[in-house]
């Protein structure tokens, strides 16, 4: 026990004892204010249009507390020989559908994720005839019970007629079963052929042709979200062959990104704000590859990390129970605060133990969930560095910058916001390297 030398009575020094315990011991994130993470956002810095080429977005980087600038096109020039990147190559959905009622009014509904029945997002695109998702709905009063809405689609050598009717109402969303004749076709290629880009609610202006493509990392490969990973989208053909020159190794997972990562804050404090549970896929190569080898990691979007991040608590479970299955690996919002031990549990070891549990259950790939929240008061476990572009006030990413790089967050945004940086998912990003 450490010893306190004061003045004045034994009750003062026993109450000067307990306060500083008390302020050695990290907050519970549950109890942090939402409003202790604000800050001014401008709307004009607000970027509603990428820039022409995708690399020539500004980089801020963060490193021991210090701030410099450069671009995206040479974010290689500042990651050191021994890094390993990891995207999110999830694919955004054209997950806004446009319903005309036989009165003339316009129904959107937006779908969200495939009902709990499906297995996963990537499943569900390939159904044929009907399926069944949570949607958001854009005139739910207007839609009478019982209504069927239909819409026409004209593709290249047939006409389709898509159905859609409510199923149920959830407490924050819709059941919508979807149906479409001929019913060969696979609901991804519906969503191709009538869906609408999901943009952010804080782009402020109707999707356009060229969102199909600049709304989308050029490595997108699995459908599933409703959100692009926006970190990603400054990546080019360019940029990857300067990695591989460094000997920096990129590698790939998927989190379907769902609306839920643009849902405010609205409780006092984070005990009462529910986090969006989104799926998780990564394959057995991958966990292999962390479990061998002590690359430095940088997680090219919050999502990556979040992932990250939950597979190493998703090896501690595993660790904890070996015969777990694989309905109870999902990580919840506060599991990993009060929930598990990890007993100081290394990164390979976590990993290892997930890949002999994968392999043990003839497991190619790992289909989970994670509704983790990560806030100050998180040890990172996994993640090195990040690179992210820069957040909205009050969200639940922030918080996770903040996790990252602790009170220098407001350095990181008051810089940006002095020296002309873009915002939010169009805007420009930052690479935070949060070494000790």
């Amino acid at each position: 026990m450490e010893r306190i030398k004061i003045g004045g009575s034994p009750q003062q020094a026993l109450n000067l004892y307990f306060t500083k315990q008390q302020l050695a011991v990290p907050m519970h994130p549950s109890l942090l204010s939402i409003h202790d993470f604000s800050y001014s956002l401008p709307e004009s810095r607000i970027a509603a249009y990428p820039l022409p080429e995708r690399d020539a977005s500004r980089l801020l980087i963060y490193k021991r507390g210090s701030i410099t600038e450069d671009i995206y096109r040479n974010v290689a020039d500042h990651l050191s020989p021994d890094a390993r990147l990891v995207f999110n190559n999830t694919r955004v959905l054209a997950a806004r559908i446009h319903f005309k009622k036989p009165s003339g009014g316009t129904i959107e509904v937006f779908c969200l994720e495939p009902s709990d029945d499906q297995k996963d997002p990537a499943s569900a695109m390939v159904k044929q005839f009907s399926t069944t998702w949570k949607c958001l709905i854009g005139g739910a009063s207007k839609w009478k019970h019982g209504m069927v809405l239909e819409k026409e689609i004209h593709t290249s050598g047939a006409s389709i007629m898509l159905e859609a009717s409510i199923v149920e109402r959830l407490p924050d969303s819709f059941l919508v079963e979807f149906k479409w004749n001929p019913g060969q076709f696979s609901f991804a290629e519906i969503l191709r052929e009538t869906g609408l880009v999901p943009l952010p609610p804080y782009i402020k202006r109707a999707a356009d042709e060229m969102d199909k493509v600049r709304y989308q990392t050029i490595y997108a490969d699995e459908y599933g979200s409703v959100a692009a990973p926006t970190a990603g989208l400054h990546f080019t053909p360019a940029v990857f062959e300067a990695l591989k020159e460094k000997n920096i190794a990129a590698d790939f997972l998927t989190l379907h990104v769902g609306a839920g990562t643009f849902k405010p804050v609205k409780s006092p404090t984070m005990e009462g704000h529910d986090m969006h549970t989104e799926f998780m896929e990564v394959e057995l190569d991958l966990v292999e590859r962390i479990a061998s080898d002590d690359r430095s990691i940088f997680c090219v979007g919050s999502t990556s990390l979040r992932s990250l991040e939950s597979l190493y608590w998703t090896g501690v479970k595993i660790i904890h129970n070996p015969m777990i299955d694989s309905a109870q690996i999902t990580i919840g919002q506060w599991e990993v605060y009060d929930g598990i031990d990890p007993e100081n549990i290394s990164v390979q070891q976590a990993f290892r133990a997930l890949a002999e549990w994968m392999k043990k259950f003839g497991m190619s790939e790992l289909i989970s969930r994670t509704s983790i929240l990560i806030a100050p008061g998180y040890k990172m476990r996994v993640a090195r560095g990040l690179i992210t572009n820069f957040h909205q006030p009050q969200s639940t990413l922030l918080l996770l910058v903040a996790a990252c790089i602790g009170e220098d967050w407001r350095k990181v945004y008051d810089y940006a916001l002095a020296n002309g940086f873009r915002f939010l998912s169009y805007g420009d990003g930052c690479l935070l390297d949060f070494e000790r």
